[in-house]
């Protein structure tokens, strides 16, 4: 099964208070992250797509400490926070692979991953579902109204803290298509 999740923030005390998360500090948010994570993510063989800011302003070991705790492969969409990468103790084995932008087709259907929401995306006039993050739980009407039915924010603030699923999001973006 294919996953999506971003912005998961992990040792970002700020965004707590930031995103209102129901969190009362770093330590509680990160492990229960992992909880969540490992709640849905089942099989090792599951791909975890994380559409960026996995870590804030952390350093190698601390990401690779987190990573090795959250099951599946995992693939990473560069956001804007992740300099852990450049870290000489970060583990590029962790991720399957790093990329700025990926795309993909699903049972007939492309899917466009970037970390930042965008106007327009490859197959926009043909269905294609744009995934993103970056603007965490802001302007949601907006971002909403102004990308329409086929764009999805799957940051942790938008998707109850868990990753979610590729039939998930089919199944939401094919209700707002009829009712757009």
């Amino acid at each position: 099964m294919k996953y999506f999740i971003a912005d998961t923030h992990f040792y970002h005390e700020a965004i707590i208070e930031f995103s209102h998360r129901p969190f009362r500090d770093v330590g509680e948010m990160n492990k229960q992250l992992i909880k969540n994570w490992n709640s849905v993510v089942k099989s090792p063989k599951d791909e975890v797509y994380i559409l960026g800011d996995f870590l804030y302003q952390g350093d190698g070991e601390q990401a690779n400490a987190i990573l090795k705790q959250l099951r599946g492969r995992k693939y990473l969409i560069k956001g804007n926070h992740e300099q852990y990468l450049n870290d000489e103790n970060f583990d590029h084995s962790l991720y399957e692979w790093v990329k700025d932008y990926y795309s993909f087709k699903y049972n007939k259907r492309k899917f466009v991953l970037f970390h930042y929401p965008m106007l327009e995306w490859d197959g926009y006039y043909n269905r294609a579902i744009h995934l993103y993050g970056h603007v965490h739980h802001t302007r949601t009407d907006f971002f909403n109204g102004t990308l329409g039915p086929n764009a999805m924010n799957v940051g942790v603030d938008m998707i109850d803290y868990k990753p979610i699923s590729i039939d998930e999001v089919v199944t939401i973006v094919n209700e707002r298509e009829m009712s757009w």
